[in-house]
């Protein structure tokens, strides 16, 4: 009977065992850390101030600016070992108006891992994928729909203002978004204009305390380099006219950078 109880005892043993050997073990959950980005507006080194005839682009036009406001998404985090992340905040799409302040600070919600960052890209606009007309039924964001005669979806940007004529000062429009393809006056098919931005010199560390990066806008770089836009030749409206949506895109590779 002894003998038995010890072999009963010996066998829970080693049944406690296997199951201790059997359990994964606890890690520790990754230290993380908050992502802010602040958005402003500049024309060249001075801060924009709207509703103000005030500046020249590199075509030689005097205009102002009375309204900006567009989308980003797809915003990725790079290391220097070429890892990335994704923000996963608001399915990584943000929408910024100069003149709606809460949309200028962007406190993204993901828990970010701490560490050295490269950079910051995203892309301008909305991306294909998610540029669907009516996925926003309220306001702000619904206002910049795109009609669906010319693509659908949303604007990727508005820029509106005035520029100024031997006469007049004349109203523009700068909108960009999906472009037409046209067989004489008849839409064949649509063009997707949004493009993705690598920020210069955006490198950053994530730690216990929130980061802040100010992405600025410079206004004026849309209007050149590698193309000088004249507002006299394009006109006032141009959501229609994919070949100056091609010129914006082209010009839209050096329009932000990080500000200190």
């Amino acid at each position: 009977m002894k003998k038995q109880k010890m072999l009963s005892a010996l066998f829970f043993l080693l049944l406690a065992g296997l199951l201790f050997s059997c359990k994964e073990p606890e890690t520790e959950d990754p230290e993380t850390g908050k992502l802010k980005v602040q958005f402003s507006f500049m024309v060249d080194d001075e801060t924009l101030i709207i509703d103000t005839m005030a500046y020249v682009n590199a075509a030689g036009n005097h205009y102002e600016v009375n309204e900006v406001k567009f989308f980003i998404s797809d915003v990725y985090l790079h290391k220097a070992n070429g890892d990335s992340i994704k923000v996963k905040h608001n399915n990584s799409v943000h929408y910024v108006d100069y003149d709606i302040p809460t949309t200028l600070l962007w406190s993204i919600n993901d828990e970010i891992p701490q560490g050295s960052y490269s950079a910051i890209s995203f892309t301008f606009g909305i991306s294909p994928d998610k540029n669907i007309s009516n996925a926003y039924v309220n306001p702000p964001e619904s206002t910049m729909a795109w009609p669906a005669v010319l693509g659908g979806g949303y604007h990727y940007m508005m820029i509106n203002g005035k520029w100024q004529t031997d006469t007049i000062n004349s109203v523009f429009h700068f909108h960009t978004g999906i472009g037409q393809i046209r067989e004489g006056e008849t839409i064949t098919g649509f063009v997707h204009n949004n493009f993705n931005v690598q920020v210069p010199n955006s490198g950053f560390v994530i730690s216990e305390t929130p980061v802040l990066l100010n992405l600025s806008m410079n206004i004026n770089n849309w209007f050149t380099s590698p193309n000088d836009y004249d507002f006299n030749y394009w006109g006032g409206g141009i959501m229609q006219n994919q070949d100056a949506q091609v010129v914006i895109r082209e010009n839209g590779w050096n329009v932000f950078s990080i500000k200190n």
